[in-house]
């Protein structure tokens, strides 16, 4: 289980891949996690599916992960994708397929919920999902959680937001990993308010590295991230350039994960978007 790497090593590996919306794409995603193998992570986690999308081969591509490479898988559930039958239900195809890892979310709201069943959902919160992950399966399961270290959008203040993350640490969470940020000392500031708060299971950081330029517009809009003056530079000059936009977006996301590892942060995720090609680019540099 992830957890028990967290007690035996010092920084953790990971990165995100993400179910295709079409049946016909999933030989690339495979392909991709034979590529991202190679790299000997400590994990790797599956999401939901964007706006729940797909969310059905969540399970069977974390099944590839554990089983045919013999990498621990972490299985995004989401509190808007889930009854509890539903996931009493999953629950059995987990055991099933031998995973133990799981990122309880709320998540994003699929294009298909209508405004009843979005407001009159079982698992209102990730804190209500990850209780009852915790009651019914106990110690035989590891989860995960998320965390914003500029705040949830959601949330009014950062103090609000630290709050809701300590409910879901008393409910039980094992660690957590942050959404994607581009200022790391926003990370240490928020590092020093979990601490202060007496949040102290493991975090690991979420990096997304920007190669493409308007890949930066999609993810602040979905994260609120804010854009530090360095980043939106190699933006305004190399975003016409496609192999420089993708030179310099590696580059900035290795100087970023190596000033995360000089702090000694606890694990490094990152989210590689199906592009093993990105991932190799960022730790040939830091190697």
């Amino acid at each position: 289980m992830i957890r028990d790497k967290f007690k035996v090593k010092s920084t953790l590996l990971s990165f995100e891949v993400f179910p295709p919306k079409k049946d016909d794409d999933f030989g690339s995603v495979y392909n991709t996690i034979d590529e991202l193998a190679k790299l000997n992570p400590d994990f790797i986690s599956v999401t939901y599916g964007a706006g729940g999308s797909n969310s059905g081969k969540t399970l069977e591509v974390a099944s590839y992960i554990q089983n045919d490479k013999r990498i621990d898988a972490l299985c995004h559930m989401t509190c808007v994708g889930y009854t509890k039958a539903d996931l009493a239900k999953a629950l059995k195809g987990f055991d099933d397929a031998s995973l133990s890892n799981v990122l309880a979310l709320r998540g994003d709201r699929p294009v298909s919920m209508s405004d009843e069943q979005f407001n009159n959902r079982e698992f209102m919160y990730a804190n209500e999902m990850v209780e009852y992950l915790r009651v019914k399966k106990g110690d035989s399961i590891c989860i995960g959680g998320a965390c914003y270290p500029e705040k949830h959008p959601e949330s009014d203040t950062l103090a609000e937001d630290i709050a809701n993350i300590k409910r879901k640490v008393e409910a039980g969470l094992d660690f957590m990993t942050t959404q994607m940020f581009f200022d790391n000392e926003l990370f240490y500031r928020y590092e020093e308010l979990l601490d202060k708060n007496g949040i102290t299971i493991p975090v690991t950081c979420g990096i997304m590295p920007i190669t493409k330029a308007n890949q930066l517009g999609r993810s602040v809009t979905l994260s609120g991230s804010s854009v530090p003056k360095k980043l939106s530079d190699i933006i305004a000059l190399h975003g016409d350039d496609n192999d420089e936009m993708f030179k310099y977006g590696t580059q900035y996301a290795a100087d970023q994960i190596q000033d995360l590892m000089s702090h000694g942060v606890r694990g490094i995720h990152i989210y590689a978007m199906n592009n093993a090609k990105t991932v190799k680019a960022i730790l040939d540099i830091l190697s």
